[in-house]
């Protein structure tokens, strides 16, 4: 195939993005769009689904007017989205009873708090390998059954349906005729059965979920239905499938060609979302990691451990907007100039709370170390350190789990251009780190899913050969150095966790 394109829908938190790769993964046109972030009450993050949606199509046209290729060369779609994002709709009119959801928001909390005092916790998490947390999907379908008049009424009546934005998307780019999601969003949901891979009777009672409003669950590279609702672009567009939905992280994993067992990812963000390849192993952590599907492809199910930092690149932004150290991100690696820019000094940036392994959803931000002699140049590379220093302790609990080195980390994000946060990351772990030519890899995965679907690519060993390397970082740092940094580090984490029980 040589004028073979995948089009890929990247649904993020902030914006959408559509972008065309060729069947050699190189993208050859891309738009993007940002939408409302909605924060109805403090801690509560909400979205328009029909904005979202508007907004995708736009950016297809788009990509479509912008790049010069003929419609008919397009061989497949591939979905990619943010997870957990909750959306409830009413099934004949398309509107969402509700706005979505966002995993970041905290409303549904109490919720999650009441369900934990009873005593849930071990059984959701033994059939899910999550832990019973507002972040995932469950809770905030039971918020709005609780809170928007007749929701439950109208879900006992058949007439709503539930879906994660992939699901949303592909009922409405279908023309309402796939209602349907992959493995690796509905392992997102906690009322997915990572063992039984089916929706759990069980854990839809707990939650108080009807099983009939659920999607039907489907491989992350499969032909789920045709894009008719994309006609009005171009007529040919009801003859291309949808043929990939995958979230975002699990994308990510993918695009890093992160086949192999102990393959890891990191993707440097607002966040930090590191993710590792476990293959056929269900491995239910004990050091407060998340199991997951990875996705499901060619009849299998592959897992991934998973942890999450919930303050990376959020942490620089607070840097230039809250303190204006600078004026755009980017100048913040002007201040590593020195050998050791840090100078002693730590941030450990919990502005809301702690992720992996802490899971302290009361811990705050800190700054240790400082002197006299201290500068904000010296702030700004803890900063920097610090999403390192996080993902560190992230990986460990991950290499002590799944009883496997980390031999392979694939970095992706828009952190990962900073040179020198990539060096200390490699420094602290002694992996080799790898950043890609392209870091849409989230985007990239599922291009790549969906062209495995569609014959666009034929293996995943095909895929392999087509990974290409920007850079690779290895270790540059002594163990005297590295232990007295580790040592830092560590005590700058428990001085924040004692401070946030002392100020309760």
């Amino acid at each position: 195939m040589n004028k073979s394109y995948v089009l890929t829908i990247d649904q993020g938190t902030t914006s959408t993005r559509s972008i065309l790769f060729n069947n050699k993964g190189e993208i050859v046109g891309k738009n993007q769009m940002e939408f409302t972030q909605i924060c109805p009450k403090n801690g509560w993050v909400e979205h328009n689904p029909e904005e979202i949606y508007e907004l995708t199509v736009q950016t297809i046209k788009n990509v479509i007017n912008s790049s010069d290729i003929d419609v008919s060369d397009i061989k497949a779609i591939g979905i990619t989205n943010q997870r957990e994002t909750s959306v409830l709709w009413d099934k004949k009119t398309g509107k969402p009873i509700y706005n979505a959801i966002v995993w970041q928001s905290r409303q549904s909390q109490k919720i999650c708090e009441d369900l934990i005092d009873e005593g849930h916790s071990d059984l959701v998490k033994q059939k899910t390998g999550l832990i019973i947390n507002p972040y995932f999907s469950a809770s905030k379908i039971k918020w709005i059954f609780d809170n928007v008049p007749n929701a439950k009424e109208k879900s006992l009546n058949n007439e709503i349906l539930f879906g994660t934005i992939d699901t949303y998307l592909l009922w409405r780019l279908t023309n309402k005729e796939v209602h349907a999601t992959d493995y690796s969003n509905a392992s997102r949901t906690l009322l997915f059965n990572i063992n039984t891979l089916k929706w759990d009777d069980e854990l839809c009672e707990l939650f108080d979920v009807p099983n009939s409003i659920l999607p039907k669950v489907l491989p992350s590279s499969h032909i789920y239905g045709y894009a008719t609702a994309l006609s009005n672009i171009d007529e040919r567009f009801k003859n291309i499938p949808i043929a990939s939905l995958i979230g975002d992280q699990q994308a990510a994993l993918f695009g890093q060609c992160c086949f192999d067992l102990g393959d890891c990812k990191s993707t440097y963000g607002t966040g930090c979302f590191i993710l590792m390849n476990t293959k056929d192993s269900i491995i239910h952590s004990k050091k407060g990691l998340l199991t997951t599907v990875a996705w499901g492809i060619n009849g299998k199910v592959e897992y991934a451990l998973e942890g999450s930092v919930f303050v990376s690149g959020s942490a620089i932004q607070w840097l230039r907007d809250n303190l204006e150290f600078f004026e755009n991100s980017n100048d913040c690696e002007d201040s590593v100039k020195d050998k050791d820019p840090s100078n002693g000094v730590y941030f450990v940036p919990a502005f809301v709370g702690l992720g992996t392994p802490y899971w302290d959803n009361d811990a705050r931000g800190a700054i240790f170390g400082l002197t006299r002699a201290s500068t904000k140049d010296n702030i700004t590379a803890a900063a920097i350190e610090a999403s390192p220093y996080q993902a560190k302790a992230v990986m460990d609990a991950m290499i002590e789990e799944a009883h496997h080195d980390i031999l392979y980390l694939g970095v992706d994000g828009g952190a990962s251009v900073n040179n020198y946060m990539m060096q200390f990351q490699a420094d602290l772990l002694n992996a080799k780190l790898i950043r890609p030519v392209c870091l849409e890899t989230t985007a990239l995965g599922a291009c790549y899913l969906a062209g495995l679907a569609t014959g666009v690519f034929s293996s995943v060993e095909q895929i392999k050969k087509l990974h290409q390397v920007d850079k690779v970082f290895v270790r540059n740092i002594s163990d005297e150095e590295l232990d007295k940094r580790i040592n830092g580090w560590n005590n700058a984490i428990n001085a924040t966790l004692c401070y946030k029980i002392k100020n309760n």
